[in-house]
């Protein structure tokens, strides 16, 4: 199963990510906890995702 949440900053999408994942036990993965660590880590994602 793909669940894929989209919406503006402050929406809720982290809330309901969480309901989601303790409900189905489905893994969350988030795009902007990824990215947030391969810029911090400077890999050649990082890079090019500044």
């Amino acid at each position: 199963m793909l669940i894929v949440l989209l919406g503006a900053p402050g929406s809720g999408k982290g809330t309901q990510c969480n309901l989601l994942v303790q409900q189905l036990k489905l893994p969350h993965l988030s795009t902007g906890e990824l990215f947030r660590f391969h810029i911090s880590q400077s890999t050649p994602l990082g890079k090019r995702a500044q």
